[in-house]
């Protein structure tokens, strides 16, 4: 299948069946997952895949799949979703990411969260992207900043129990 769009050193795709195995793997990373309530199983990742298929269907949007175009490995996923929960900035697209940790730290999350951002402005005509993550995750943080995404504010994640580590949430969006 060829890619939807490609970045530099990256090929963004829909989902194949064949991704299943190397994207269960990814949400049951417990260091991936740092910054989620839990990791996730086999049936949440299905669950993932069928919103997603669904987004696509709706939406001609979703997570794309990544592949690293040098060597053709799927290294995670990125793009939109509509989150399912109310918040000031709610109804929206939202962009996000989720790499496997042997692509961190090679600006693989910068450079397709960038290519991202142009193909659905620029081809899909997505005004407004957002992109949030907990407080204290400043990885995913600095990803927004550096795809030239701006501060919008904090919000309290309304899906996570009041006093829970990562309720307070920073969400960016784009200009």
């Amino acid at each position: 299948m060829p890619p939807t769009f490609t970045s530099a050193r990256l090929a963004f795709r829909p989902y194949q069946p064949s991704d299943f195995d190397r994207l269960a793997a990814l949400n049951a990373d417990s260091k991936v997952m740092e910054y989620f309530p839990a990791t996730v199983d086999k049936a949440g990742t299905r669950a993932l895949v069928r919103r997603i298929q669904e987004s696509f269907r709706e939406n001609s949007y979703g997570w794309y799949s990544v592949d690293r175009l040098s060597d053709g490995q799927f290294i995670g996923l990125i793009g939109f979703l509509h989150p399912d929960f109310e918040s000031f900035f709610t109804p929206c697209v939202e962009i996000g990411w989720r790499l496997h940790r042997d692509s961190w730290g090679q600006g693989y999350a910068t450079e397709g969260a960038r290519a991202c951002l142009a193909h659905g402005q620029d081809e899909l005509g997505l005004e407004r992207i957002y992109s949030y993550t907990a407080l204290p995750n400043r990885r995913s943080e600095r990803v927004m900043q550096k795809a030239g995404m701006r501060w919008v504010g904090r919000f309290e994640h309304p899906l996570l129990e009041k006093g829970h580590p990562l309720r307070t949430h920073v969400v960016y969006c784009t200009p």
